[in-house]
């Protein structure tokens, strides 16, 4: 009678426990989102086979296709400071890839070759011509994947701070199965994640990796990148995703065999910035690069004016 006592207590607690957990979870996601800073109503729809992909269009000219960093916060936002002026000249895209943003989050194994073909795809199916395309940190690999893949799509290419190759080429390891289907628990994963992801972790991340300058670090730009995190049906699939290596790929072989022009952009604060751009250079002896003074991961946002100048005088 006393263990059948016991094992009811421990039911009662334990369905309490996670009865209380879920509301945290669902109260934090109403707190993010509740702002609609991302709102946009002159979005436009592009319905992938996987998902509805939010992006924007603006201009007219050449196109120019803007793709974020590939993290669970980032989104078209990340482009806000220079697309207005960039629509001056260009026909300009900018895109929030599946899983991420505005667009729709899927509860499945994000990889690179999906990226690779949502990219394809999207040049083909929304702008069909001939692109130049600018892509910010783990996002490199998907653009030269997708190059090597489909060059015809691709003219020109911008990468600001790319991810080394070794990075870039990192595999799951024995643990990461066990740790995504830690975060694929509908409970206890989606607290792991919005820990994770919590404002207060994005606020360090950001003045830590992202900007020379802490200050630089709004409060409107906390608000977009908090809730992208947590806009959606399951956030929380390309966060594993990425953390688990499923996102990486070796970019060598595809990198070699690009004859397109590559231009290099980086802040001269991020870690090992010259040592990776002089890798990228040694696989593809035609690649051209520079750094912006007192920046980091995000000169775009950090120095717009600085990324606008650079912008311009290579795709001129």
């Amino acid at each position: 009678m006393k263990t059948r006592n016991k094992l009811l207590t421990l039911l009662i607690l334990s369905a309490g426990a996670a009865t209380a957990t879920a509301l945290i979870n669902k109260a934090v996601k109403i707190s993010a989102t509740s702002k609609n800073v991302l709102s946009d109503p002159e979005s436009l729809c592009y319905k992938w086979r996987l998902g509805n992909i939010h992006y924007t269009k603006a201009g007219t000219g050449k196109p120019l296709l803007l793709v974020h960093d590939l993290t669970p916060s980032s989104s078209g936002y990340e482009w806000t400071a220079i697309a207005g002026r960039l629509a001056e000249t260009y026909t300009v895209y900018t895109i929030d890839l599946l899983g991420c943003g505005r667009s729709e989050k899927p509860n499945l194994t994000y990889t690179n070759y999906l990226y690779v073909q949502l990219i394809s795809d999207f040049i083909k199916s929304e702008i069909g011509h001939r692109t130049d395309v600018i892509a910010t940190g783990a996002s490199t690999a998907l653009a030269v994947m997708a190059c090597g893949n489909s060059p015809e799509l691709f003219d020109r290419l911008m990468f600001i701070n790319p991810d080394s190759l070794l990075a870039c080429s990192q595999v799951s390891g024995r643990h990461a199965k066990l740790y995504k289907f830690m975060l694929d628990l509908p409970i206890a994963g989606t607290l792991l994640y919005h820990i994770a992801t919590s404002r207060k972790s994005l606020t360090e991340e950001l003045k830590a990796t992202c900007f020379y300058n802490p200050y630089m670090v709004r409060t409107s730009m906390l608000d977009a990148y908090h809730e992208a995190a947590h806009l959606g049906e399951s956030p929380k699939s390309v966060y594993a995703s990425v953390r688990c290596h499923y996102t990486k790929c070796n970019i060598v072989n595809a990198l070699k065999k690009i004859d397109n022009s590559i231009y290099l952009l980086g802040g001269d604060g991020e870690e090992s910035i010259q040592e990776r751009f002089d890798e990228y250079k040694e696989i593809n002896p035609i690649i051209e690069y520079s750094l912006i003074a007192n920046t980091k991961h995000l000169p775009q946002l950090e120095k717009p004016g600085e990324v606008l100048k650079a912008i311009q005088t290579y795709f001129s």
